[in-house]
């Protein structure tokens, strides 16, 4: 069940962020406020509607290994949608994909609890469904992620520890 209602429940108003959460029951408690959180640090231009999906890790090798060519589950993937265009007032911007086991394994090694390690997820996917992108971008995504990450009261970033 998503956050507010239901799949894409309550369609967003124009100038606001809307986030659905789907999740198995295990990992509600762990997601709840994610949502509204995200909502709340995203940057200014993010508007329209977006989906987090909590899957197990064997999912998220199948969706590696069918998109990207990797046989291994990474933390989180981002979808961006092909047609954006207003539905209703609202534009779908994409899927973000969490693998649950992988980022509670990342919340371990960080000593940080998995709602944490899923915040910290969910808005690199976001910064990556808004055409931002690490590898490419001169440190642009990694600068905005931070100060957006100091906006929502967390220390650790996704860019940061694969520097190390």
């Amino acid at each position: 069940m998503a956050e507010g209602g239901g799949p894409r429940a309550g369609r967003a108003a124009p100038g606001r962020l809307t986030i659905s959460i789907a999740a198995p029951d295990g990992q509600r408690r762990a997601a709840r406020g994610l949502g509204p959180w995200l909502a709340r640090v995203a940057p200014a231009r993010a508007r329209g509607e977006a989906t987090i999906a909590l899957v197990s890790d064997g999912r998220m090798r199948s969706l590696n290994r069918t998109f990207l060519g990797r046989d291994y589950a990474t933390d989180v993937l981002s979808f961006p949608a092909v047609d954006a265009a207003p539905r209703g007032g609202a534009r779908y911007l994409g899927d973000i994909v969490i693998a649950t086991g992988v980022a509670a394994r990342q919340a371990d090694e960080a000593g940080h609890a998995l709602s944490t390690e899923l915040r910290v997820l969910a808005l690199h996917g976001l910064l990556h469904l808004l055409g931002h992108d690490h590898e490419r971008d001169g440190g642009a995504m990694a600068r905005l992620e931070a100060r957006l990450r100091r906006k929502g009261g967390l220390t650790a970033g996704l860019i940061e520890r694969g520097r190390r």
